[in-house]
């Protein structure tokens, strides 16, 4: 069922196609799609999108069956305020399924106004699938399939250097478009597409990896009624965001020119180098999230929320955040400052549900890359021990131990690492038990017991733990280190 007729919304319904996006998920429509929108309102951008389902199968059909509309409802927490305001999403202009209609998708690079490629096919989107070939229609991979679309344009526009794409992927990984475009050139080199080819790759098209952070539920099956009374039409396309919106992409003036979005009020940060704002988000958020899980299950915690709220765990994690993480970071105070309280904010919505025991996957090796790094930092810096960060590590090697007051522990990995702390935990030495942990370099990359004092802190938090609890516990100990 189609949301409303596009002629009689003042809706744009002639948008020119500047934009094809690699899929139709929620992430997408939330994130990129609206800020388009923002584009097109605040900088008449004027810029119209056509999607492209990138597996065979997709919700094109539905996206199509509603004219390319959705509404967008975004829900949160703003300095302590709940935030809530809907949007109908206007500027996708036709959604093509290239496993049914290949020409529709090769068609797309004639576009005379294409600007810019994005997309987000999952982490694992961007690989390389060797048997994929240029004969294809369409091969499975989003690289190859990319590949094929940009040697169309190339020979269309028989290698115009004006016709070159801006392409920005927000796939989950580091270094993304570096991936993509590694992925993208070994295809033209496989498929023989020529040295021209590749000249006007590197030339006249530009790669940009991105930093993307909004948390999005997506469709909110549970509570659809309740989200579809507040329209005046049926949407079966609803999806659900949290109002924090963060954009960073690599790249210089040029593509400031291209992408205003210093004319909007989104946080779209376009820099030179996004690693520091990478490690930012993977110190204090992913941080954040992975040093809490353990001491705050073993505390009586359920989700995230619960654990900001409490007046011992939510302090607990004010300081290991702006006591200890933060002065780690090589960025201004204020900036990580405000970053971290918007943290908070978010940790403390509402309106999204984060079960502590759905975020303890792989806790390991998270600790590994989100929190070890802080502690180890905070102590080069300061040559003594984060006391929060290292209470949260000896709580990270109880919990492993899989039970808690009879009860089971939600602990989830790799039956190989879950079985090495079961044989740990048959001692009864706490100070043995740390130093075979921190011992792991397997897990760390180091030897961790190399670490001054953090083999005897470990000890102690471990027997304090185990002895007079998480906030007990963690008051004898702090009274130690």
């Amino acid at each position: 069922m189609k949301i409303v007729n596009r002629t009689n919304a003042h809706l744009e319904s002639n948008l020119p196609i500047k934009v094809v996006q690699f899929g139709e998920g929620n992430f997408l429509r939330a994130f990129v799609d609206y800020a388009f929108q923002k584009l097109n309102e605040k900088a008449h951008f004027n810029a119209g999108i056509a999607v492209v389902q990138p597996i065979d199968r997709g919700m094109v059909k539905m996206l199509n069956a509603q004219d390319g509309l959705y509404t967008l409802f975004m829900k949160g927490i703003q300095k302590g305020r709940e935030i809530q305001h809907k949007e109908l999403i206007t500027n996708i202009v036709k959604g093509i399924d290239p496993y049914s209609n290949f020409k529709d998708y090769l068609n797309l690079a004639r576009e005379e106004l294409l600007q810019f490629i994005v997309s987000n096919t999952t982490e694992a989107g961007i690989a390389y699938v060797e048997t994929d070939t240029m004969d294809m229609q369409p091969p499975s991979s989003f690289p190859a399939k990319l590949t094929l679309l940009l040697h169309h344009r190339f020979q269309y526009f028989k290698g115009d250097a004006n016709k070159g794409l801006t392409i920005i992927p927000c796939e989950l990984i580091n270094y993304n478009s570096d991936s993509l475009k590694e992925i993208i050139l070994k295809y033209a080199d496989d498929w023989k597409l020529g040295d021209a080819f590749i000249t006007w790759l590197n030339l006249h098209c530009s790669f940009h990896n991105t930093l993307v952070d909004r948390i999005v539920p997506g469709y909110p099956k549970d509570d659809i009624e309740a989200y579809n009374a507040q329209l005046s039409y049926k949407d079966h396309l609803i999806v659900a965001a949290e109002t924090f919106f963060l954009w960073v992409i690599e790249g210089d003036d040029a593509l400031k020119d291209k992408l205003p979005f210093h004319k909007t009020d989104l946080d779209v940060k376009i820099v030179a180098d996004m690693q520091p704002y990478r490690t930012r988000k993977v110190r204090i958020l992913n941080g954040a999230h992975t040093a809490m899980v353990p001491f705050s299950l073993l505390y009586g915690n359920a989700t995230v929320k619960q654990t900001v709220d409490n007046d011992f765990t939510g302090g607990f994690v004010n300081n290991a955040i702006f006591n200890e993480i933060n002065p780690t970071l090589p960025m201004d105070k204020k900036e990580l400052d405000q970053f971290a309280e918007e943290v908070l904010d978010r940790f403390r919505n509402p309106f999204i549900v984060h079960n502590l025991s759905s975020i303890a996957l792989n806790s390991i090796s998270k600790f590994k890359v989100r929190v070890l790094p802080s502690l180890l930092e905070y102590v080069a810096l300061n040559k003594k021990l984060p006391l929060h960060l290292t209470f949260a590590f000896a709580a990270l090697i109880r919990f492993y131990k899989g039970s808690w007051k009879g009860e089971k522990l939600p602990v989830n990995d790799s039956a190989d690492i879950v079985d090495v702390f079961a044989d740990i935990w048959k001692s009864n030495n706490y100070r043995e038990i740390a130093t075979n942990v921190l011992g792991k370099t397997s897990y760390w990359g180091e030897d961790l017991n190399q670490t001054e004092n953090l083999t005897d802190a470990v000890a102690v938090a471990l027997e304090e733990i185990d002895t007079h609890g998480i906030e007990g516990g963690f008051a004898n100990f702090s009274k130690r280190f």
